[in-house]
């Protein structure tokens, strides 16, 4: 029996980096499901405090499945990179032309994470920790760096590692304690957005983030774009399935020993709210590992089918983020003005919140299933 093949709207890449992308997009958009609000209300129940701890960011130090969606979603677009830039030349662009492209995707994508992070504010939010900023101000280097040798890539992700580790260790800790350099609202990052983002128009003068993130993540997110840049020339390579599959295991493992041992032995912390050097070898080696598991399923196995309601969202991925972040309490509003608030209490008072998000999550899929019939697809 021949497994079912479904039709890709990208021709240009391997269909399992668009599933991948399509299930860290379900992963952010599921967050609607209200479950980790949820399984607070069940505390001895252990099913439920790990889907809760799955679907919440960790504190500070350490790593949930939900912390892998920003990494993910980055690591997709170095991946993506080779197969984009290939199929460019393919249909005749120069590279002053893919140039400008990418400086206004570049462009678009930073301004697109400021507009999204100022809704419902009463003036511009001039703040760039939102993913789609941190992306776009590293994308024009990583595009330049799609088109150097291996070895230059090589050579940049571990000037971009070791150099910004080194630069944190540099700024002074408030008292003799190495771990200390990477404390929240107290470190390099941060001092350089007392700065930086107070330059801009602000409401009320900026003294820090709430949940430590910093404009300054967008250089070692660029380390982990890379390695995404790295993994899809490898599976560009017209190599046996099994040897790109080897190559992006036992790279991942390296990366994920790395990052633990760095973790362990002191040199950095594991955190993804500030990005650091750890978290870009821990997370990457993670990415690594998730790639390898679509590849082998999808490319390999050739199992698409069930992955089709991820094929929905990855395909579409910037307008399902936006549509999340702009759509999701006017639907709300809607469906309990249509239908009225006891559909969703049929469960009682508890389910409420988790059937809502259901209700919700379904129709941000049929809108996105109905730009895919349709063939529309909102790239930058």
């Amino acid at each position: 029996m021949q497994p079912v093949t479904l039709p890709s709207p990208s021709t240009s890449r391997l269909l399992s980096i668009d599933i991948y992308r399509g299930f860290v997009m379900f992963l952010m958009v599921a967050e609607v499901l209200g479950l980790r609000s949820l399984a607070k209300k069940f505390p001895d129940n252990w099913f439920m405090q790990f889907i809760g701890f799955h679907t919440d960011h960790v504190a500070w130090e350490g790593c949930s499945l939900h912390d892998m969606i920003q990494p993910s979603f980055s690591f997709l677009v170095g991946v993506a990179l080779p197969f984009s830039i290939a199929h460019r030349l393919a249909k005749g662009e120069s590279f002053g032309i893919m140039s400008i492209h990418a400086l206004w995707r570049s462009l678009v994508l930073v301004l697109l994470g400021v507009f999204l992070r100022s809704v419902g504010r009463p003036i511009t939010n001039w703040t760039f920790e939102d993913t789609l900023s941190q992306i776009g101000l590293g994308y024009f280097f990583l595009f330049l760096l799609g088109w150097m040798k291996n070895w230059i890539v090589w050579l940049a992700f571990c000037v971009i590692v070791v150099g910004y580790w080194y630069a944190w260790t540099l700024y002074p800790a408030e008292v003799n304690d190495f771990q200390l350099h990477w404390k929240k609202n107290a470190n390099l990052g941060w001092a350089f957005d007392t700065w930086f983002l107070n330059l801009f128009p602000r409401k009320e003068v900026f003294t820090g983030n709430g949940g430590g993130y910093l404009t300054l993540s967008f250089i070692p997110t660029l380390a982990t774009m890379i390695l995404g840049l790295v993994a899809g020339r490898w599976l560009q390579q017209s190599k046996p399935l099994v040897d790109k599959l080897n190559w992006l295991v036992v790279t991942g493992i390296v990366l994920l020993v790395l990052g633990l041992l760095a973790d362990y032995l002191g040199i950095c912390p594991n955190v993804k709210k500030i990005w650091t050097p750890t978290w870009v070898l821990f997370s990457g080696g993670i990415c690594f590992l998730m790639l390898a598991c679509f590849v082998a399923l999808v490319d390999g196995a050739g199992i698409q089918a069930p992955f089709f309601v991820f094929l929905v969202f990855g395909v579409n991925s910037i307008a399902i983020y936006c549509l999340s972040h702009l759509i999701e309490g006017f639907i709300k509003s809607s469906l309990y003005t249509h239908l009225g608030k006891g559909v969703f209490k049929i469960m009682g008072d508890t389910y409420e919140p988790f059937l809502m998000g259901l209700a919700i999550l379904a129709i941000l899929w049929l809108i996105l299933f109905w730009m895919y019939r349709r063939k529309l697809f909102l790239k930058v």
